[in-house]
């Protein structure tokens, strides 16, 4: 049941993408069932969790590295999955009703669903290094919901700065959990929980705490790595929403829960967590006083009370875990309300400017009534949630034992704390809701449609039931949580509203009244509407940023400068020095090994034929390389001549993929060649000629001599296991594909990964330069003596060549990879020979829908053998009896072969196709950046 409700959102966020920008409403629907889905789920496994104490699920996953695909359900994971999921079912609501008929719903939603997916497996991993790998999936996923209006500049800032600040902490976190699991024994949370002595007594100790806590402070935005949060503002309004809420910021604090029992206990995690969490509450409430921005405000609050939850769990105690863990739910459900309010206010009005607001309590009663009570329980104010774990938090700071500095400084902090949050929550109420305006604004204000207030209204009942009736409404689920991180050393406590007249209380009266005075001090004595104020690490991560830029652009500049020759002598010498570098290092022990190039038996008439064909073609392109198209065919004869060669040593599969590859390759240079001279420059001197004559020597006799070196020594390895295995346990005869889709299938999902990842890249750079569809050239980039009908009959009869290797493939030469391949070749030379306009209107092919498929293909087929309680890509086989027909065998790893297919077919027509539609003056713009100003013409102007 774990794996099903982590597997939930992502199979919905899937579906949901694949969804039209039209089917709005239906996106809306499919996207609400996965935090329906998944609370359903919760509530299932809340009983196994309330009687053991954890549910869990293990799957091997990769036995020798310590990786498994361990899920763990315990009380503080149950917290957070509640958190999770329940405000997203909300978000995902008000969302359906924020974004305008320009933004693609089914994309939101979809990036939306990916991240809740995101923080599920964060929060129920088992193991150390799938927490990372979740980590991770947060990082990226955020990037893609803050940057969703990419067309802004803004929104492009900051979630590039979200992801750098994160991704540098998701890299310590993963050298962390490495020297964790090094320590331990075992990355499995269970052993490392139970571990915290032989953590805390290991010399490692200090580096594996500050590596976690990098992540954390990043994670959660503590000081300094703050400015990022507000910079994630341009985001939509129901990412802030969600991201900064209850999901994206407090992965940090959930992190520093999760490995509190591991962890905590030394006075370094004391002095450095409960230090770096008073800074971060007064910077992030100071700053939030003179925020002008609606959601800036909040950005700036929600960073303060990150700070608060940091600082209790820095203290270590146990009823400063309890505190923390109860702000955490509370936080959640006023901010993300009040991010809400502030998205309704800027629909409404088109303005967050609260320079430009007030008054709003006429024209949005409902909403001003809401956000009201959101704030006051921002600030603390009796009757509200806030109130109650802000009173905890005080009780905590007064009871701080030894620690001279802090025991003076934590309750000076919580009090300035109290002042600072009731400030900026009184600006927040009374610049929007009171006084005069509102001023030039669009339109007519008026309150927002009814399912738009409704997770406002929610949350705010919540935030009210909570803070009149703590204990029945929320008492069972704290206890629970608690549990999860203390075990049974929860403390005694009470969540009654009154405790009687004492210290915390008078530290909450006088910080809501210092606060008032505050505020009210600041706008008689400064116009609060000119103050302008930034953060400082901002400005000094801008500043390293252009900084890194600049140097960047230089070190380009002088080795790569637009010369295609340079950057080949870079790139051969340093494949010359890669490969040189083993030998070199063995020097002193007797000089370099020589790789053994004596020869065996004596060449015979087919080896004889090949040489004759690899020197005739390298003589015959040496004799003609200024004339392009003639060199370029000629050199054809040299992959012929080595698929020949492959074909004499019984490798067919290796033949067909290099003639393949060549075909492709030879499409490849000939659409390039479109946009070059007939033929090469002038000579160049005789000293450069010889030098680039060297390195090319020294490059292929090396590489030739470590290929037969590797040939002709005594075959060692797994080969004959490979071979011995393949049939019975693969049930495939062709070992080549069997170890591509089953043995290695795991390596061949990341490599067409990242080959899917390379095709969009190669897209996105090179889409700048491609004209509109109606300006490409309608004739054929090279002339060819082919006639266009010969191309036209070659597609389906490749077609049918292509599907029958693919089908072949695990039992004889073939396979997803040739057949991907042999598809692309009829239309790469259809490009080549009838041009781009003439291809892409008759077979109209989505080449990124075709790669984004392929990917989702292969990985359903890994999850479905991990549904069978086995590890990822673990392949399957069936003998299907059917009549006339017989027993055909069927094979799950034919599944991983077709995203194969799909992802080479997709990938390389999606690159290589882009050559056909290139304009030459677009390609020089797309590389210097520098659009030409004559060029203004109605038929370009929608291309820039």
């Amino acid at each position: 049941m774990l794996e099903l409700l982590l597997a939930t959102p992502f199979v919905l966020a899937l579906l949901v993408g694949l969804l039209p920008a039209s089917r709005r409403r239906l996106a809306a629907w499919l996207a609400g069932m996965a935090p329906v889905i998944g609370l359903v789920l919760l509530a299932l496994l809340t009983s196994l969790v309330l009687d053991e104490g954890a549910a869990r699920s293990s799957r091997e996953w990769i036995p020798g590295l310590g990786l498994a695909f361990s899920l763990r359900l315990d009380g503080l994971a149950w917290m957070f999955a509640g958190l999770v999921l329940g405000i997203g079912g909300l978000i995902v609501l008000y969302a359906r009703y924020y974004l305008s008929q320009e933004d693609s719903m089914p994309r939101f939603l979809s990036l939306l669903l990916l991240f809740m997916g995101a923080m599920l497996g964060m929060v129920l991993a088992g193991n150390l290094l799938l927490l990372a790998v979740f980590w991770e999936l947060t990082s990226i996923s955020s990037f893609l919901l803050i940057g969703f209006w990419h067309h802004r500049s803004d929104a492009r800032d900051g979630a590039r700065m979200a992801l750098v600040i994160t991704g540098a902490g998701g890299l310590a976190l993963l050298a962390g959990v490495v020297m964790i699991g090094n320590i331990v024994g075992s990355y499995e949370l269970d052993v490392v929980l139970a571990s915290g002595e032989l953590l805390l007594a290991h010399p490692l100790y200090p580096w594996v705490l500050v590596l976690v806590l990098a992540a954390v402070f990043t994670k959660s935005a503590q000081f300094p790595f703050h400015f990022w949060l507000p910079q994630a503002m341009a985001a939509p309004t129901p990412v802030s929403a969600y991201l900064h809420s209850a999901t994206m910021v407090k992965a940090g604090v959930f992190l520093l829960a999760r490995l509190h029992p591991a962890l905590a206990g030394s006075d370094l995690f004391f002095y450095l967590v409960s230090s770096v969490g008073a800074v971060t509450l007064l910077v992030g409430s100071w700053y939030a006083i003179f925020q002008h921005d609606l959601k800036g405000l909040l950005a700036y609050s929600t960073i303060s009370h990150l700070g608060l939850i940091t600082l209790l769990l820095g203290l270590g105690s146990p009823m400063a875990v309890v505190a923390a863990l109860f702000h955490i739910i509370n936080h959640a459900t006023f901010k993300a309300s009040l991010f809400m309010a502030a998205g309704i206010i800027d629909h409404e009005t088109g303005t967050r400017d609260m320079r430009r607001l007030g008054g709003l309590r006429r024209l949005m009663p409902i909403t001003a009534t809401l956000a009201i009570l959101a704030s006051l329980a921002m600030a603390g104010i009796p009757l509200l949630n806030g109130f109650l774990s802000k009173e905890m938090f005080f009780a905590e700071a007064l009871a701080i034992q030894g620690h001279d500095v802090l025991r003076t400084g934590i309750p000076v902090a919580a009090l300035l704390f109290g002042a600072f949050g009731m400030a900026y929550s009184l600006r927040f109420v009374h610049d929007t809701f009171f006084g005069k305006g509102p001023r030039a604004v669009k339109g007519e204000v008026h309150e927002p449609p009814l399912f738009m207030r409704v997770p406002v209204a929610l949350l705010v009942l919540a935030c009210l039931a909570v803070g009149i009736a703590p204990g029945p409404t929320i008492g069972a689920a704290l206890e629970i949580a608690a549990r999860g991180v203390l075990g049974d050393a929860v403390p005694a406590y009470s969540l009654s509203i009154w405790h009687g007249f004492n210290l915390p209380l008078a530290m909450s009266a006088a910080g809501v009244l210092a606060g008032i005075a505050l505020y009210f001090g600041l706008r008689r004595l400064f116009d609060l509407h000119a103050v302008v104020i930034r953060a400082t690490g901002h400005r000094l991560f801008r500043l390293n940023i252009d900084s890194l830029l600049r140097n960047a652009q230089r070190a380009t500049k002088a080795i790569a400068n637009g010369s295609l020759q340079r950057s080949m002598v870079w790139l051969v010498l340093a494949a010359v020095a890669a490969g040189a570098a083993p030998y070199l290092a063995s020097w002193p022990e007797g000089g370099p090994p020589v790789p053994d190039l004596a020869f065996g038996q004596p060449m015979g008439r087919l080896e004889w034929v090949l040489w004759v064909l690899l020197v005739g073609s390298t003589l015959m392109t040496l004799a003609h390389y200024r004339q392009r198209l003639l060199a370029v065919i000629v050199m054809g004869g040299v992959g012929l001549a080595v698929s020949l060669n492959f074909v004499a040593l019984s490798a067919p599969d290796l033949a067909l993929t290099q003639l393949l590859v060549e075909m492709v390759t030879l499409s490849l240079l000939l659409l390039g060649m479109h946009y070059l001279p007939a033929t090469s420059p002038t000579e160049r001197s005789l000293p450069r000629r010889l030098r680039d004559g060297a390195i090319a020597a020294v490059a292929g006799l090396g590489t030739g001599a470590l290929a037969y070196s590797m040939m002709s020594r005594e075959p060692v390895g797994i080969a004959e296991e490979l071979l011995a295995r393949s049939l019975p346990e693969a049930w495939g005869a062709n070992v080549v594909n069997v170890i591509l889709v089953d043995f290695r299938g795991f390596d061949t999902f990341g490599e067409i990964t990242v080959f899917g990842i390379a095709a969009l890249v190669v897209h996105a750079m090179l889409r700048r330069a491609r004209m509109a569809p109606e300006a490409v050239m309608p004739g054929p980039p090279v002339k060819l003596p082919v006639p266009a009908d010969l191309a036209q009959i070659m597609f389906p009869l490749t077609l049918t060549v292509s599907i029958f290797l693919f089908l072949r493939g695990h039992n004889a030469p073939g396979g997803g990879f040739i057949a991907g391949l042999t598809l692309a070749v009829p239309l790469l030379i259809q490009y080549v020979i009838q041009g781009a306009t003439s291809v892409e209107s008759r077979f109209g092919f989505d080449y990124i829908r075709l790669v984004a498929s392929g990917l989702a293909i292969a990985a359903l087929t890994g999850l479905a053998a991990m549904l069978f309680g086995l590890p990822f890509l673990t392949s399957g086989h069936y003998d299907l009896v059917l009549p006339l027909l017989g027993t055909i065998p069927l094979a799950s790893a034919a599944a991983f072969d077709l995203g194969v297919y799909l992802v080479v077919f997709g990938g390389t027509m999606l690159m290589l196709s882009m050559m056909g539609t290139l304009k030459p003056s677009r390609l020089l713009e797309a590389r210097t950046g520098v659009i030409d100003p004559a060029r203004r013409s109605p038929l370009t102007a929608e291309v820039d």
